[in-house]
């Protein structure tokens, strides 16, 4: 049963499958609204702990709609889906609140709040769980130095560039020390300058043990750093392209 009790059991242990560690187990998941429109079809694909993939695909191919699956924006249609061994379409809403605070979620369009600073912004997930303010300022100040925005901590969201926010965003899912970071799109509003620096935050994030699945449209980010890849095309799983594959296939163009 999918209890708050039972997610934070889950969330401060690893779960152990088969001899290994999986953090995501998605089967048959399909999504539709109404009779006609289905957006996601036999969805089946398995994370291991650690893993940093790709989820890509054209505009409507399903990636947005598989990323809100999994954090428990809405509810699958069919199959199953869990994180570190917790069903998640089985959840209750409190339920669901229990496990956010574990996940670390970025969006393309950022979803900070403007009345509130960038510090106050970052700080925002670490007051949900009742933690006291020294703490707070602490780690608040430690994800704004490795982020290097520490020194606009004061300013508000409006008053940043695009990759700036992006940034705050980044910082914000960061500061619950995620063991699952999804990222929808981090890339698509900002400049591919700042598009690298955030995915050096990505990888140093990944490097000390977090998960990571991000969807994305835009390619150039594959060739410059490839990983596995999950790709969608109109709502279901085309490929899925391990590390392994896309080093071989890059080694053999530079030869041919």
């Amino acid at each position: 049963m999918c209890t708050a009790a039972a997610i934070s059991s889950a969330l401060t242990a690893d779960r152990i499958w088969n001899g290994s560690l999986e953090m995501i187990q998605v089967s048959s998941l399909g999504k539709s609204y109404g009779r006609d429109r289905a957006v996601l079809t036999n969805i089946s694909f398995t994370l291991t702990k650690g893993e940093f993939v790709y989820v890509t695909g054209s505009s409507g191919a399903g990636k947005s709609t598989l990323l809100r699956l999994l954090y428990g924006g809405e509810r699958p249609s069919s199959g199953t889906l869990a994180i570190n061994g917790i069903n998640v379409s089985r959840c209750n809403s409190y339920a669901l609140a229990s496990l956010r605070r574990k996940l670390g979620l970025v969006f393309q369009d950022f979803k900070l709040l403007p009345q509130r600073n960038v510090f106050d912004n970052v700080a925002l997930p670490l007051e949900i769980q009742g933690k006291g303010q020294g703490e707070i300022s602490k780690r608040v100040l430690q994800v704004l130095n490795y982020v290097g925005l520490e020194h606009k901590m004061r300013t508000l969201p409006q008053q940043l560039s695009g990759g700036e926010q992006q940034k705050v965003s980044i910082a914000r899912a960061l500061i619950v020390d995620p063991l699952l970071l999804l990222a929808d799109e981090p890339s698509g509003n900002i400049d591919p300058e700042h598009t690298s620096e955030i995915l050096e935050l990505f990888k140093g994030a990944n490097a000390r043990g977090t998960t990571i699945l991000m969807a994305t449209h835009d390619y150039s980010i594959l060739r410059r750093t490839p990983r596995r890849t999950l790709h969608l095309v109109d709502g279901r799983l085309e490929n899925d392209i391990s590390l392994e594959e896309i080093m071989k296939t890059q080694r053999t163009n530079v030869g041919s």
